[in-house]
């Protein structure tokens, strides 16, 4: 176990929830621990690869339902790790964007802790290769920006929405179902047509998928309309616009 000793922190991407989409690393990495805290989006079957003697602890943030705040779990990693375990912190999708690597992995190594990162499929891409489409498209998608659409309770969404609105670009938000009105506003206020291109896909690659075709303008109305209470990805551009529809047995295509 040399690439896992006893006392180290390894921080995982688990992806989208697919356990078929995990690199073999995570899943060797997950089969050596002793301790795994993990995000609330990680699903049973991702976890079903943990070891039979390891300890599971949920340590998810939901929505405004923290179960614990961010320097809560960073000690607890911490002190599993100077107990000499060896620790996984599992995150859905990739740990380096949007999953708050830096604070944990500074407190690793403020503690003198080995501290190391193995990636893992972002939800942009799983949404994407559910939908059947690319994120970027030579000629009109040349570029790919990640945001994401959650802001502390009582904070406004503060984005650059002129640097977004780039008709050249495919813009992918994450967590942005509630801040779905915000977005087509921004956006459309910055200079971004109403009639762009916007898919919605809640639950990528689950079993639960859901996915949905709209447009920009028609964005609050979907998101509101359409949408449940799984985790969903906002894709806008040309590069996600809806090509021939076709009927998944286990998701359900919308046009909106």
């Amino acid at each position: 176990m040399s690439e896992f000793p006893a006392g180290s922190v390894w921080l995982v991407g688990a992806g989208p929830g697919d356990p078929d989409l995990l690199t073999r690393k995570a899943e060797r990495l997950i089969g050596q621990a002793d301790v795994i805290f993990h995000d609330a989006l990680v699903g049973p079957g991702v976890l079903a690869l943990a070891p039979s003697g390891a300890r599971l602890v949920h340590v998810g943030k939901r929505s405004g339902r923290h179960s614990k705040d961010q320097r809560a779990i960073d000690a607890l990693i911490v002190e599993a790790a100077l107990q000499g375990r060896r620790v996984v912190r599992l995150k859905g999708g990739d740990p380096a964007i949007f999953g708050r690597a830096t604070e944990e992995l500074d407190a690793c190594r403020a503690a003198g802790v080995a501290v190391s990162i193995c990636p893992g499929v972002t939800a942009a891409s799983a949404a994407a290769a559910s939908l059947g489409a690319s994120l970027t498209l030579r000629g009109l998608a040349r570029k790919l920006t990640f945001v994401t659409a959650h802001a502390r309770s009582g904070e406004t969404l503060d984005l650059d929405w002129r640097l977004l609105a780039d008709p050249h670009a495919t813009l992918a938000v994450y967590m942005g179902k509630a801040a779905a009105a915000t977005v087509s506003r921004g956006l459309m206020d910055a200079g971004l047509a109403g009639d762009t291109p916007v898919a919605l896909v809640e639950n990528a690659s689950l079993p639960s998928e859901l996915q949905f075709h709209t447009r920009l303008d028609l964005l609050p109305l979907a998101a509101r309309s359409l949408l449940g209470e799984g985790p969903a990805l906002l894709l806008i551009g040309q590069a996600v616009g809806p090509s021939e529809p076709t009927l998944k047995a286990d998701r359900k295509a919308v046009q909106a």
